[in-house]
This record gives C-alpha cells, structure tokens and sequence, in this order.
C-alpha cells in the first residue's frame, strides 16, 4: 500500500514534451480557478462514479491531471491518506498544496506528464477527468495506457472523462481527441471492461456547457 508522505516528485527527463509543460504552466500562472473552463466547485460526476466503484477509506487513488482540482479536497476529507496527484503544472499542483493547507501533506504530489517518465506504487483507482483526449498523439496514448497499466492493480478502476463526440474539438487553444465511451474502451483495449458510462454537461464558469462522456473500467487483466 501506498505510504502517504508530503512530497513533491519531479520528473523531467527527456521524455517529457517540453512544449506541454510550458503551456500548461503558462495557463495555471495567468488564470484564476474561474477563469478556465474546466472548473467544479464539486466534482459531483467523479464523485459519484467513485462511490460506485465502492472507494473506501483504505482506498489508494490517483487523481491524474489533477491540477488545482478539488477533487483531491474532498477524497482527504473523506479520511483517504493513500492519494496521489499528478499534474505537468508545478504552478497547479502549487495552488493545490496552498488551498488544502494542512491536508497537503497527505497526498504524494507528482510533478509529470502522464506520457512522460514517472512511477508510482500500485494503486486501486485511477482518476482522469479531461487528460486523455489531450493525446492527440499515438505514440503519446501508447505512454499513457503503458503508466496506466503499470500503476492501476488488476481488479482496479479505471474513470476516465473525455469531451463526448459532441464536444469541443479544442481546449485550452489545443487540438482534442473525442470519444464515446465504445471509442474509448476500444482504445484502452481488451484489459479494460467498460463497467458503465454516462454523458455529463459541464457547465463553464461562463455559462456555455461542454459534452463529456464518463466512462469507468475495470482492469481485467
């Protein structure tokens, strides 16, 4: 099991796109947490598809992506102590570490690219709410089921959120891949079983809404 310790790990080998990093700390420098469009008061969707994955308190969950997310927020408050977050941003996970004060020592914070070099013990959920359809790139998707295979233990979980096929063909001012959750299960391949799914419209701080779909696996093998 995961031994939960306040730290920050770097990895910034050669791998790890450059370019992305640079974006993504640009982004989390300029704008406040209302000013992008990914923001949620509550992760309400996530939350519920954790429940139904039966998260307990002796749960280990990665958030990844996770930014300046509050999902990490309510997982601790929950009483989880076997959490990871990883982000590209140092900036993002920065904020996370300052809103949460004292409960930032609980998580372990992994300053990374997903499709980039990082380890991390095995764990029993992974978390993405809008990292995967970044990956435009097949060599980069190939990194990321490679990471996702490596950390998620077999009978683990799996929620992934994307923008459905209906939705915005770019964030962030970068190009996306869309998915529907059979588009999506076909490309984790057969180790993944696709336990349920459901299409969610995020609301904006602006009031303009994005098509996502949630979809949640288990590890089969």
């Amino acid at each position: 099991m995961l031994v939960a310790r306040f730290v920050i790990e770097h990895f910034d080998g050669v791998e790890q796109p450059m370019p992305s990093k640079q974006h993504w700390e640009r982004v989390y420098s300029s704008k406040g947490e209302r000013e992008v469009s990914w923001f949620e008061t509550c992760p309400a969707v996530s939350l519920e598809m954790l429940n139904a994955a039966g998260v307990t308190r002796e749960s280990c969950v990665i958030d990844v992506g996770g930014g300046d997310s509050r999902l990490v927020d309510y997982l601790a408050a929950r009483g989880l102590d076997c959490l990871a977050v990883l982000d590209v941003s140092g900036e993002a996970l920065r904020r996370a570490r300052a809103r949460l004060g004292e409960r930032a020592r609980v998580p372990v914070w992994i300053e990374a690219d997903v499709a980039g070099p990082w380890h991390l013990e095995p764990m029993d959920i992974w978390h993405d709410r809008a990292v995967f359809h970044f990956l435009t790139d097949p060599e980069d998707r190939a990194h990321y089921l490679s990471r996702l295979r490596d950390v998620l233990k077999v009978n683990g979980t799996a929620i992934i959120a994307t923008f459905a096929l209906d939705g915005p063909e770019k964030c962030s001012g970068l190009p996306v891949e869309r998915y529907s959750p059979e588009s999506l299960a076909a490309t984790l391949g057969a180790g993944f079983a696709l336990v349920e799914s459901r299409r969610h419209l995020h609301q904006t701080p602006w009031g303009s809404t994005q098509a996502f779909q949630y979809s949640r696996f288990t590890r089969v093998s």
